[in-house]
């Protein structure tokens, strides 16, 4: 007997969590479980025929908006080759509106509901065993009935998460990828928009049994561990022992990232994360509008005033990677107010400003309040917002084209100096943005792949528009941006020819690859504290010379250190 766990994950660096936990659950029936991964990036042709040859005595298949439309594919053409091979789903996607699911999908045995590592033991148990069971004896189920019907079971009650083991016993299949880990399953949380706030079970795994994996994965130097807690510091002791668990055994090596509200930090807590190695832990914070109405209206508990003095005391300590999160289409925001929350959110400079549009998820309040908000959304994964009661089609184009240069010159963290001297260009940068943008689509720039030195290029471009009078500047600070980056291979066409100060470089840079000696007509500190348009720094009478360093980056935004050489 071949049980067969299907995932097919965003990207290969992904690893899927859900089918890791169904099988250590199910340990009993382990010599009959297997686990197999893919991407959205594999053709279905492929997933088919790599699903054909395991030749599963019962499929499986772990559904998200990510997947869905692969899983309705790969189900309707593997029933026609293997007709016999019972086929059954779980996962956000099905566990809501599940009969419109399976009515669409008849080849479908059933669907698990919610959670699912009870529900699928028992079914490995029932079809391992093959005793007097019934499927409809199994909770937590839809199946349908040899007469094409119905049938829900009872509802599952929610597990003790500390009866759950712990399924990264062996990190071989885990090389290279991210590991996510949960302490916590609920949220206490009402967002409508948001599926985690339909379960009011909030529960934690114990303390002790986390700090055990928590020095697995220490000892075993994981790069990466994401925790999928939906917001890990609602509880404080919790998150506390945690965080000091993690400073008193720090290896210097693996990173920690979790889902938090900042405005719910204490003090105590802000003075702990101070302390901590950079770049031991990353922090995702869902803002997602700062409009009041707007977050009166999807029920979210945040004080702004206080996210913003913890955001800016984190900033202050420079030791933690921050990634806040914006939602476009929530309701009663339009476009202006989500300029303005664009502009506050951006003024607490995370290291990351993840700009998303409103995904309208079947199962969330959201989702049962359309028709009031006017929601005209996507008829298939991933559900994204068109037009709203307070925003048009045509805006939610134009906020497209921000989120796109926001990835590009300010996620990327390869162009930090060049924007925050243009940031003074204009009172908001979500205008800079969306003209920068509308600068792209008017020369047929967008939806294709450009190096870094040819965005450059086309940043200088639009200076030439926009700013001519300090073109300079802006060359040299690119300059700058490249080469801390990284030891550029072929020179930008605006830099000074290496040959003018060879002898120079070679005094400094005796390491190679490993360092690199540039000079600049303008003092790049100075530039960097610059507040006001009015402000930017004449041409110096002579070069200063700054060294970057490879072998020492930055731990937060892999930057190279940079030395201004004095007395050359």
């Amino acid at each position: 007997m071949k049980i067969l766990l299907t995932a097919i994950n965003a990207k290969y660096i992904h690893s899927n969590l859900a089918v890791y936990s169904l099988r250590s659950y199910a340990k009993d029936y382990q010599e009959h479980i297997q686990i197999v991964e893919y991407t959205i990036n594999h053709r279905v042709e492929y997933l088919l025929q790599e699903l054909y040859k395991q030749k599963p005595d019962v499929l499986c298949f772990s559904c998200y908006i990510w997947n869905i439309r692969y899983v309705q594919e790969l189900i309707t053409e593997f029933h026609k080759l293997l007709p016999s091979v019972p086929i059954w789903v779980g996962g956000p996607e099905v566990s809501y509106e599940s009969e419109v699911f399976l009515r669409n999908y008849p080849m479908v045995t059933g669907v698990m509901i919610g959670e699912g590592e009870e529900t699928f033991r028992e079914l490995c148990k029932y079809y391992i065993e093959q005793k007097d069971t019934q499927l409809y004896q199994i909770s937590g189920l839809l199946i349908r009935t040899i007469h094409g019907n119905f049938v829900r079971t009872t509802e599952r009650k929610p597990l003790d998460l500390d009866q759950l083991p712990f399924c990264y016993t062996n990190l071989e299949d885990f090389n290279n990828r991210i590991i996510y880990y949960e302490t916590s399953r609920g949220c206490p949380f009402s967002c409508s928009y948001c599926l985690s706030s339909i379960e009011k079970n909030l529960r934690f795994r114990s303390l002790g049994l986390v700090k055990q994996e928590l020095q697995f994965f220490l000892d075993h130097q994981v790069p990466q561990v994401k925790f999928v807690d939906r917001t890990f510091n609602c509880n404080h002791r919790h998150a506390t022992e945690i965080w000091q668990y993690l400073k008193e055994h720090d290896n210097g090596i693996t990173n920690f990232h979790f889902e938090i509200s900042a405005d719910l930090l204490t003090e105590e807590e802000l003075t702990l994360i101070a302390s901590f190695r950079p770049g031991l832990i990353q922090f995702e914070i869902g803002v997602q509008s700062t409009y009041e109405p707007t977050i009166q209206e999807i029920h979210r508990t945040m004080n702004l005033s206080r996210l913003e003095m913890v955001a800016a005391q984190i900033c202050q300590a420079g030791n933690v990677h921050q990634h806040l999160d914006l939602i476009a289409g929530l309701p009663k925001e339009g476009f202006e107010t989500f300029a303005e929350s664009f502009r506050q959110v951006y003024a607490m400079k995370p290291q990351q400003l993840q700009l998303g549009f409103l995904k309208v998820l079947k199962g969330s309040k959201m989702y049962r309040r359309q028709g009031e908000y006017g929601l005209v959304f996507q008829e298939y994964p991933p559900y994204e917002v068109r037009t709203t009661r307070w925003i048009t089609y045509e805006e939610i184009l134009k906020i497209k084209l921000v989120e796109e240069m926001l990835e590009v010159y300010y996620n990327s963290g390869q162009f930090a100096l060049t924007i925050k001297v243009l940031e003074l260009t204009k009172k908001n940068p979500f205008a800079l943005f969306l003209e920068l943008g509308e600068f792209y689509e008017r020369h047929g720039l967008l939806a294709m792949s450009h190096s870094r030195m040819r965005r450059c290029e086309i940043l200088l471009d639009y200076i030439e528009e926009n700013d001519a009078s300090h073109r300079e500047l802006y060359q040299e600070t690119l300059t700058f941006d490249l080469y801390q980056r990284e030891n550029m291979k072929s020179r930008p066409v605006w830099a000074p020819e290496l040959s003018t100060f060879k002898d120079v470089f070679r005094v400094y840079c005796k390491k190679g690859k490993l360092s690199h000696l540039e000079p600049f007509w303008y003092d790049m500190e100075t530039i960097r504290q610059v507040k006001t348009l009015t402000a930017y720094p004449d041409k110096n009478k002579t070069q200063s010379f700054y060294l970057f360093c490879y072998q020492e980056r930055d731990a937060l935004t892999g930057q190279a250190t940079t030395v201004r050489v004095e007395g050359i």
